[in-house]
């Protein structure tokens, strides 16, 4: 069952938005105040809106209605205790950005060098380091995802059962507020309505297909079994983070810290990737553009995923995940 065992919530500013289920076997969106939630599919001030996406489709409108709702005496809070959290969002489109943090490419590129061509695992590093510094004078890249992978932030990971490089990768992702296409780089972050906490696991054996030759990488197998993208527990507004260029990002296997890095380690930062997804396709409100995962992934470590692992994920003013690992069944 996801998240009936949380009593409290760090995130940054007042208020955060999620997605529970308060008792009554509905999933409602919801205000979240650190220990305690407030309904809002029935507050006149949220225009009707009975979902998280259909707040982000009035984001202009809802926002300043939610920020009073939190200041208003007389908004009926309940604990968090007893509500039981999903993930905050259910994008129509999944947008991710790979490759975009100079240290986890370079070691992933030691971590799949086996010495066969006669090169050090020194060179390794040296020729990908140059490699991630020539890209500067390029663009993002980034794949899509499918919507039917995300999990809420405390439900089991499932690990397929033929998946034999299971892994993690903790970011950062935006959620977008508003209707976007070509925007530039300088406006970019004002199409965001917040951010959230994403871990997107990737099938380390499945990324590169020997069958499909200069086709490249495989990312629908890699990357979208059910439950391989657990996001929230909440979308902090925009606001509250007005600038995501130096956030700690952390994720703990077993409660041994594998991943802890900053956002500052980002090739391309979060505005330039947005800009560059909004020059090739339009992103709606609620969707998800995530970006990219920084060093200390299991292949690095020499340490992939196996059932009963706990991982506990934490991103600056964003909360916390905790997923267990499980066998698919």
């Amino acid at each position: 069952m996801p998240g009936t065992h949380v009593h409290l919530i760090e995130h940054a500013g007042p208020w955060a938005l999620a997605r529970a289920d308060l008792g009554s076997g509905s999933v409602v969106p919801v205000l979240v105040s650190r220990d305690r939630v407030a309904d809002l599919s029935t507050r006149p001030e949220t225009a009707g809106a009975r979902t998280v996406t259909e707040l982000l489709e009035q984001w202009d409108v809802v926002l300043p209605a939610l920020e009073a709702a939190a200041a208003d005496p007389g908004t009926a809070w309940r604990p968090l205790a007893g509500a039981t959290v999903h993930s905050p969002v259910e994008p129509r489109q999944v947008f991710q950005a790979g490759a975009n943090y100079r240290t986890h490419v370079i070691d992933l590129a030691a971590a799949h060098h086996d010495g066969s061509d006669g090169r050090s695992v020194g060179q390794v590093r040296a020729e990908a380091a140059a490699a991630m510094d020539a890209r500067l004078t390029g663009a993002p890249f980034v794949f899509t995802g499918l919507p039917s992978a995300i999990c809420g932030p405390y439900d089991d990971v499932v690990l397929p059962r033929d998946a034999r490089q299971p892994d993690w990768e903790l970011e950062l992702a935006a959620v977008i507020g508003r209707r976007a296409r070509r925007v530039p780089v300088t406006g970019a972050l004002d199409a965001v309505a917040g951010w959230v906490i994403v871990n997107d696991l990737t099938l380390r054996e499945k990324v590169f297909r020997r069958d499909a030759g200069v086709l490249g990488a495989d990312w629908l197998a890699a990357k979208n079994p059910p439950t391989f993208l657990p996001a929230g527990p909440v979308i902090v507004p925009r606001p509250a983070i007005p600038d995501p260029g130096d956030l700690r990002i952390t994720l703990r296997l077993n409660g041994q810290v594998m991943q802890d890095e900053s956002t500052r380690d980002m090739l391309f930062d979060t505005a330039r990737i947005i800009a560059y997804c909004s020059e090739v396709a339009t992103l709606l409100p609620g969707d998800l553009v995530l970006t990219g995962s920084p060093a200390g992934n299991g292949l690095a470590h020499g340490r992939l995923l196996r059932p009963g692992d706990l991982m506990e994920s934490a991103i600056t003013g964003l909360g916390a995940q905790a997923s267990r690992c499980v066998a698919e069944s």
